[in-house]
């Protein structure tokens, strides 16, 4: 089974940048989907992004796709959401999870979750 760790968070001025990385051990991926997810105190988890393993198809949440990328990190078992003009309602716990099945925007649909990294944008 997949173990998956994030990293990359951190505190960061509005209109800036961040780098998350969601790295897996234990196996390789093969077919999977792997996600990005977000959740504020309070908040239902919301979906971000995913991408195949083969990385032949990409999914992005409309409300972050002109500002957010994901991506394969050079061949290696990680899985990166560039994250550009960041603004403090992007404040959050993120997360990245497998796909078990279903629909690629629910968070029902994943498993494996990682601990999460913190954002925090400032004003």
């Amino acid at each position: 089974q997949v173990q998956l760790v994030e990293s990359g968070g951190g505190l960061v001025q509005a209109g800036g940048s961040l780098r998350l990385s969601c790295a897996a051990s234990g196996r390789t991926f093969s077919s999977f989907i792997v996600g990005w997810f977000r959740q504020a105190p309070g908040k239902e988890r919301e979906f971000l992004a995913a991408i195949t393993w083969n990385g032949a198809r990409t999914y992005y949440a409309d409300s972050v796709k002109a500002r957010f990328t994901i991506s394969r990190d050079n061949g290696k078992n990680t899985v990166v959401l560039q994250m550009n003009s960041l603004k403090p309602e992007d404040t959050a716990a993120y997360y990245c999870a497998a796909l078990t099945g279903g629909d690629v925007t629910h968070s029902k649909s994943y498993g494996n979750w990682g601990q999460g990294t913190q954002v925090t944008v400032s004003s």
